[in-house]
């Protein structure tokens, strides 16, 4: 999700990337070419991914969705000394992919939240995760998880700037294993509307090693599953980024939640682990990104304002979604940021083992 200027352009850039990098977070390289008018706020934490607004999309080793990130221009961050949440910039052509239009800005109205019952839903929660089947994947297949995405952003149009957002669409996306083999289907980030390959090493020669914020399903098998000891993993290798260490934390386990496939010992782990996470709360009413009404567990980053929700049917407690909502205004870009504002929303609609890439669960894979 992000702008159009260069990396290392001045010593307030440098500051900016590491202010901005507490709401970036650690993405892989090839999410920094989503498209050509969106290169400002998702940084790599290990290496920053410097591209023209020309430069073509390279082969990348996965193609996870970016965090929410709204960012203010680099030295406006830089001069405030403070990280915001998620606005990127587009300068109204929607997307580096041509089939996603662009609509008014997302809204919605602020659920109330409460420290009461934290440990108890998400016991529940981790009670069904437990319960439900979570097949191991075999060498040969291949991951396949299919979702409704939306996010908001700021568009210029004849140096004319708004809050606006990309129109829900949906997003496919297959990954083997070991993660060296994959595919994308995602109108927002493919020209082909056919998709594209994720391959390992890229066509420049280059791998990356799996990480818990780029996960192979066997990174995740080698995870700790007492919640413990897997809580005091996520805090050590995400230390030093994000906001705050338990707001990271947070939204770590998030990101496995949305577009990975932890193994059925891990999964349930995931919501004992984040039940210790200090200032979790319960949000009564939420809805995700096709309109399912759930609960959802969040935690409100503090820095940016913006409350990340994980959102769950009442009754199965199955994961339908996530999205972060502005709770407290945004200011200091052209555009105010006002509560209520959705700033990305995602439903999981399938998730599947299957047996050959692009292949999908209604196929009999």
């Amino acid at each position: 999700m992000n702008a159009n200027t260069s990396r290392h352009n001045s010593a307030a850039w440098d500051e900016s990337a590491r202010l901005l990098s507490g709401t970036a977070r650690d993405l892989p390289t090839g999410r920094h070419q989503i498209h050509k008018e969106r290169l400002m706020a998702q940084i790599h934490a290990e290496q920053l991914d410097e591209r023209t607004a020309t430069a073509a999309p390279a082969k990348r080793r996965r193609s996870r969705l970016p965090r929410p990130a709204i960012a203010l221009p680099a030295m406006t961050v830089a001069l405030a000394g403070m990280v915001t949440a998620a606005i990127v910039t587009d300068n109204g052509s929607g997307g580096r992919g041509s089939g996603v239009a662009t609509g008014p800005a997302l809204t919605t109205e602020i659920g109330a939240a409460s420290t009461k019952g934290v440990p108890q839903l998400l016991d529940r929660i981790s009670l069904a995760a437990a319960q439900r089947s979570r097949p191991a994947v075999k060498p040969g297949q291949y991951i396949y998880i299919e979702s409704k995405i939306a996010d908001t952003f700021l568009k210029t149009v004849d140096d004319k700037t708004t809050l606006a957002s990309h129109e829900l669409h949906r997003r496919q996306v297959w990954n083997s294993p070991d993660g060296k083999k994959g595919w994308l289907i995602d109108p927002m980030v493919n020209e082909n509307p056919e998709g594209e390959p994720l391959s390992l090493p890229d066509e420049q020669g280059s791998t990356t090693q799996a990480h818990l914020n780029d996960p192979s399903y066997d990174y995740l098998t080698a995870l700790p599953t007492d919640p413990d000891e897997l809580l005091a993993r996520i805090y050590k290798e995400t230390k030093g980024h994000g906001s705050s260490p338990d707001q990271e934390a947070f939204t770590t386990i998030g990101d496995l939640l949305r577009e990975s496939y932890p193994p059925a010992e891990l999964y349930p782990a995931l919501f004992k682990a984040a039940a210790k996470i200090p200032g979790v709360v319960v949000v009564d009413e939420a809805e995700d990104a096709v309109g399912r009404h759930g609960v959802a567990v969040a935690r409100l980053d503090e820095t940016s304002g913006a409350r990340e929700e994980w959102i769950f049917d009442k009754k199965t407690h199955v994961f339908l979604g996530e999205r972060s909502v502005q709770v407290k205004q945004l200011n200091g870009s052209e555009v105010p940021v006002k509560p209520g504002t959705v700033n990305f929303t995602s439903a999981v609609l399938k998730r599947a083992v299957v047996d050959d890439i692009k292949q999908t669960p209604a196929q009999g894979g």
